[in-house]
């Protein structure tokens, strides 16, 4: 019985959102901005495991949200809503580090790169922080594929579609991923 309430709440987590979609796509503000509480910070954090850095992560999803508003409408499954968004934001994402890369290529031309700032600390996730230090080592491909698969439970198809990838390159990132993370893991609980 304690197996299926995880799932149950799943179900019913799903269930709300997608009659908070269908009620926001009627034109119900409060609905839209029920879904945005409700997503925000799982966006927030899908952009920072793709892009390492919180201040970026926060604007990335930020105007993420713009666009989810813009399309909202044009949603025809709103149980396709989380590999959505979640696109959304991996492609925004993409565009962001583009543009911090040719920024930084511009500023080394014109004088000496300075060191890069340290990157943020995610958000705070319900892992032991152990295993949180060792997924935030993985790079930004995998660790996105960790979060979205383990954090966010999408399933594998969902992943795909929030990373834009085909479902053979999220099983190949989780395999390399859970092979990084059990050597880390087992090397330090050998140390």
């Amino acid at each position: 019985m304690t197996q299926s309430a995880p799932l149950l709440k799943q179900i019913e987590a799903r269930a709300l959102d997608g009659y908070l979609v269908v009620s926001a796509q009627a034109g119900d503000r409060i609905a839209y901005e029920r879904l945005a509480r409700r997503w925000d910070r799982r966006l927030t954090a899908h952009a920072w495991r793709l892009t390492g850095d919180m201040d970026l992560a926060r604007d990335v999803a930020q105007s993420a949200w713009i666009e989810i508003a813009r399309g909202l409408a044009g949603l025809r499954d709103e149980a396709a809503f989380p590999a959505w968004v979640y696109r959304i934001v991996t492609r925004r994402c993409a565009k962001a580090i583009g543009r911090r890369q040719q920024d930084r290529v511009l500023a080394h031309a014109l004088a000496s790169d300075a060191a890069a700032d340290p990157a943020d600390t995610p958000p705070a996730d319900t892992v032991a922080p152990r295993l949180a230090a060792a997924v935030r080592s993985l790079p930004a491909s995998q660790r996105a594929a960790v979060g979205l698969f383990y954090f966010e439970e999408l399933s594998l198809v969902e992943t795909a579609a929030a990373l834009d990838v085909p479902v053979g390159t999220v099983k190949t990132r989780l395999m390399h991923a859970r092979r990084t993370l059990r050597a880390v893991l087992e090397g330090e609980s050998h140390a």
